[in-house]
């Protein structure tokens, strides 16, 4: 790709989000029109007697819209990164066992009837034990290189999963489990500005830091030798990624539940756009991914009367691409 498409890629990555994002904000069972958004927008929320329009833009659907563009950019970010320091196009935020693990701290968290901030403080912190498990099993075995860690990685995600299959057994099947199922298919319901306070940071500090290092994953993609060569220590950095992609993943799964595929197919859909070089790649990751989700999140509350489940629609949505993806350009458009 050349510079000038490079340079009209990133200036669409700053517009297109916030393009869809007024339109999401006019979309919905209170139906607004653009104009009134922005309008709604300038005037600011109203402290005394808020309309109706003001209700809906600033304590509905502002909250909800950052959410889910701040989720989708995480996980599109830790999948692209893991795709790129495991060499394996098929990594993605799920591959070391962290959602698992989070998903594992929110269940149990529900299952004890804790609050909203005991279930995110719960996920998280599982989703830091799931890391710390991974790291242990794949310490055990010197010498075996990246390959054991994701194979600790799938072993930590088949014991969490079954733990949660253990604590689906023993909720209450009328009132208890259907909380639990709900939630792990992922959902924005609800979302507010304590999970944006909550998330926030834990996402987007890590993401500044990797696009930080964004020229650093260049070099990692190189053979070992040569990585040395310039300074670079591969081992250290390849767990420097992990662990904020940790954060990233555990905070993600923390307030919104698990949301497949965003990190396995929008990094694929992003090299596509601007090529295998991470310091446009990165970028692309956050402003692609921001927007599937915040798409996805549109539709969710917008396509039938009830809330539909995120996983849902990204396995839909996202199992056809990544297909239409595998076939046009076939093994090697999936180089990481």
């Amino acid at each position: 790709m050349s510079k000038v498409k490079r340079v009209a890629a990133l200036v669409l990555e700053i517009v297109i989000p916030l393009v869809v994002a007024l339109l999401a904000l006019c979309v919905g069972r209170y139906a607004l029109t653009p104009l009134d958004v922005i309008t709604t927008l300038i005037a600011g929320p109203s402290p005394s007697e808020p309309g109706p329009a003001t209700m809906v833009v600033f304590n509905v659907r502002l909250p909800r819209i950052l959410l889910a563009f701040i989720v989708g950019a995480g996980l599109s970010v830790v999948g692209c990164c893991f795709q790129s320091i495991f060499s394996n196009p098929l990594a993605s935020p799920d591959t070391l066992g962290v959602s698992a693990g989070a998903a594992f701290g929110a269940s149990l968290a529900i299952l004890f009837s804790f609050s909203i901030a005991g279930v995110q403080a719960f996920a998280l912190c599982f989703g830091i034990v799931a890391i710390v498990f991974t790291f242990l099993l794949s310490s055990m075995r010197k010498g075996s290189g990246i390959l054991m860690v994701v194979l600790a990685g799938v072993i930590t995600s088949a014991f969490f999963n079954a733990l949660i299959s253990a604590i689906k057994y023993l909720a209450d099947p009328t009132t208890k489990l259907p909380e639990i199922t709900y939630w792990l298919m992922g959902s924005m319901v609800g979302a507010s500005y304590f999970d944006l306070s909550s998330a926030v940071p834990l996402i987007c500090i890590p993401c500044i830091i990797l696009i930080m290092l964004r020229w650093k994953l260049n070099v990692l993609m190189l053979p070992e030798n040569e990585s040395v060569s310039l300074g670079i220590k591969p081992r250290t950095l390849r767990w420097i990624i992990i662990v904020l992609g940790t954060l990233i993943v555990a905070s993600c799964v923390s307030v919104c539940g698990q949301v497949g595929w965003v990190g396995l197919v929008i990094p694929h859909m992003a090299r596509r756009l601007v090529g295998t070089d991470h310091q446009y790649l990165l970028p692309a990751s956050i402003s692609m991914g921001g927007v599937y989700l915040l798409l996805i999140d549109t539709l969710a509350r917008s396509l039938t009367s009830g809330e539909l489940p995120l996983s849902i629609l990204t396995a839909i949505i996202g199992l056809p691409i990544f297909v239409v993806l595998y076939f046009r350009k076939g093994a090697r458009g999936f180089d990481a």
